[in-house]
């Protein structure tokens, strides 16, 4: 979907309405020709401007992330009166089939005014176009999935978007990467036999208890926050569960064919495995409905290179992908470590307690524990950020300050953590050697270690696009933002008071 007052629609739009055809062009069945581009054409334009219409009533991004103010629970016969133009019981009985689902069914409506609105927008809409928006949706987000003809239909639309090609890709690493996204717990046994040692579970359970510790460490110096909001925020943060490298379930053969009992793939048929995992995967999904949220369950695959809070679980996960380098090896100095994988841990725990993961109580609930005192303070702090990555700009295009406030509250909550555990461990356990030929400190050597693990080349296209959606800001102004934010780093690199990277005003929330 186009985002609201999007500077590059006019351009996706235009990439949206050449591959639109092109896929649509080949779109027949069973006694319906295919149809030719002078028919298509007019209809994909009538598509294009649909989607346009519901982007324009979507609430910004960065409006969303007040989760108080956008959640409603609401039965479906409140649904059925908020927007009539679906009939909603029909709909939820069919896809939750066979649970059966009856009017007083609770639900969570987020942004009602939209579910307003789209509903207002549909009953103005000829049914033609909204049978052929649903149609191309489903073909859109399907077309990867067969032959080359459709990929080759989608191949301009993605360098308009992104600059880039899949068709660069070989065929054996799109079938690795869908493979990865499809079964990767499946995988998940072959990749952790092959890059992750049994004791680098305890390793990582002792860096986030090291972590864990500098943070509530730097809990107690907050002068901002009062005493019984401290006193909670520590029990949330003792209160946090860890879940690190993968799933037992994936080593015990088993178990894992339990959990991929009901999913069976045919030889030779790419399309049709792919659309029997996709209801395989609904079915895993629909059958939490009306059931106590599972701490173990994984929502990230083992060879996964990324990490994630859950603020309904209070809890933090760990993919083995993400304990490789350059976040983490054994053979690397602590300050390294650190600064990888010991910032991308208190990024993690970080986000407990930033402008959206705050709202969420020790056991995951969404309720007001904070005084309203530690909430203005929190806010009032929070400001300051979103006015220092607002003045970040990649070519032309401003960093938006308050899409990217949560990620940058965990960048430099992170970092600050890291450091004082880092700090901790060296009174502890004594200096480190130094690595020989670099001529740097070992303390210079973490801000390195955290510096370089977001070197990253983007397209201009791709950029443009993540600034826009991306809640991470730009990883350059990740670095940049969080180290001139940190004192210590502008004593150990010696930055001059006033300069870019030693401002006389620092940005501080944890």
């Amino acid at each position: 979907m186009l985002g609201r007052a999007d500077p590059g629609g006019e351009a996706a739009g235009g990439a949206g309405g050449a591959s639109g055809s092109r896929t649509g062009g080949l779109c027949g069945s069973a006694g319906h020709p295919v149809p030719d581009k002078d028919t298509v054409r007019p209809q994909m334009q009538q598509i294009l401007d649909f989607e346009t219409m519901l982007a324009n009533i979507t609430v910004p991004q960065e409006k969303r992330r007040d989760e108080e103010f956008i959640y409603h629970k609401v039965t479906v016969a409140e649904l059925q009166a908020l927007a009539p133009a679906i009939s909603w019981l029909p709909f939820l009985s069919t896809i939750f089939h066979p649970v059966e689902i009856n009017e007083s069914e609770p639900i969570v409506a987020y942004d009602k005014e939209y579910l307003v609105q789209v509903s207002a927008l549909i009953n103005s809409t000829d049914k033609s176009l909204l049978n052929n928006y649903m149609i191309w949706n489903l073909v859109r987000k399907t077309s990867t999935f067969l032959d080359q003809r459709f990929q080759d239909a989608d191949e301009k639309f993605m360098e308009v978007m992104y600059g880039t090609k899949n068709a660069c890709l070989p065929r054996w690493k799109l079938c690795v990467s869908d493979t990865e996204n499809n079964l990767g717990f499946a995988l998940g046994p072959m990749f952790v036999k092959e890059t992750f040692a049994e004791e680098s579970k305890n390793i990582a359970s002792q860096i986030i208890l090291e972590i864990k510790k500098a943070f509530e460490e730097s809990l107690k110096t907050l002068k901002w926050m009062d005493e019984e909001t401290r006193k909670s925020a520590k029990e949330k943060a003792d209160a946090i569960y860890n879940m690190i490298g993968y799933p037992n379930f994936i080593m015990d053969p088993k178990e894992l064919d339990k959990v991929f009992n009901d999913y069976t793939p045919v030889p030779d048929l790419y399309f049709e495995n792919a659309m029997r995992f996709f209801n395989f995967s609904w079915r895993v999904t629909a059958d939490q409905l009306r059931k106590a949220p599972n701490r173990d369950q994984w929502s990230m695959t083992p060879p996964m290179v990324n990490a994630y809070y859950s603020p309904t679980k209070n809890e933090i996960v760990f993919p083995a992908g993400i304990l490789q380098a350059p976040f983490y090896t054994r053979s690397s100095p602590k300050a390294l470590n650190f600064g990888g994988i010991g910032v991308v841990v208190g990024h993690e725990l970080t986000h407990a307690f930033d402008d959206q993961g705050r709202e969420y109580d020790k056991d995951g609930n969404l309720r007001p524990w904070w005084k309203n005192s530690s909430v203005e303070a929190f806010k009032r702090q929070t400001e300051c950020m979103v006015e220092q990555y607002g003045n970040y700009s990649v070519n032309g295009e401003p960093v938006n300050g308050r899409l990217t406030l949560g990620e940058n509250i965990a960048d430099n909550g992170g970092l600050k953590a890291a450091y004082r555990a880092y700090q901790n461990w060296l009174k502890k356990n004594g200096a480190e050697q130094t690595l020989p030929t670099l001529g740097l400190t070992n303390n210079q050597l973490f801000f390195l270690g955290f510096a370089q693990v977001w070197c990253s080349v983007r397209t201009p296209e791709s950029t443009h696009e993540g600034l826009i959606t991306d809640p991470h800001s730009p990883s350059r102004f990740r670095v940049i933002g969080s180290v001139s934010n940190s004192k210590e780093f502008s004593e150990h690199f010696h930055c001059p008071p006033g300069s870019p990277m030693n401002p006389r005003h620092k940005c501080e929330v944890w």
